[in-house]
């Protein structure tokens, strides 16, 4: 049975309006795996060291198939299709595609935590997902 599934984007080197419609573009023609909804974006200030530019971030509700850990692996070669380099936490990046919620999944592993763990840290995700929740039935 699908599972509903936010995923997070957001880009602040480039073109980042671009970045972000190749994340969407990527997401929507990932296998057993359909894009509901997208967010508005939202211009926020970085976190993480300084000197880097704004981001654009905008949240994409899917309706997947795919189990947690290959919808991961999808999203990694997401970012790897856009440029981005894994240098520094929270540092810069062209495309940055993260699995905020999937479903009511709780997950504790080396390279996948469910919820995100930085979810309560950022009110832009929340406000984002609160604009989809509706469209999740």
């Amino acid at each position: 049975m699908p599972e509903w599934v936010f995923v997070a984007l957001g880009s602040n080197l480039g073109d980042r309006d671009q970045y972000l419609t190749l994340g969407r573009d990527r997401l929507a023609s990932l296998p057993e795996t359909k894009l509901e909804q997208v967010s508005s974006v939202e211009e926020t200030l970085p976190i993480g060291p300084s000197g880097q530019g704004a981001y654009l971030n905008q949240m994409v509700l899917l309706r997947t198939d795919l189990s947690p850990q290959a919808l991961l692996q999808e999203c990694q070669g997401i970012e790897r299709q856009a440029g981005r380099a894994q240098n520094e936490r929270w540092g810069p990046r062209t495309l940055d595609v993260d699995i905020v919620c999937y479903g009511d999944l709780v997950l504790d592993e080396p390279d996948l935590v469910l919820p995100h763990p930085e979810f309560p840290n950022r009110e832009f995700w929340r406000r984002e997902m609160a604009e989809l929740k509706p469209y999740a039935r």
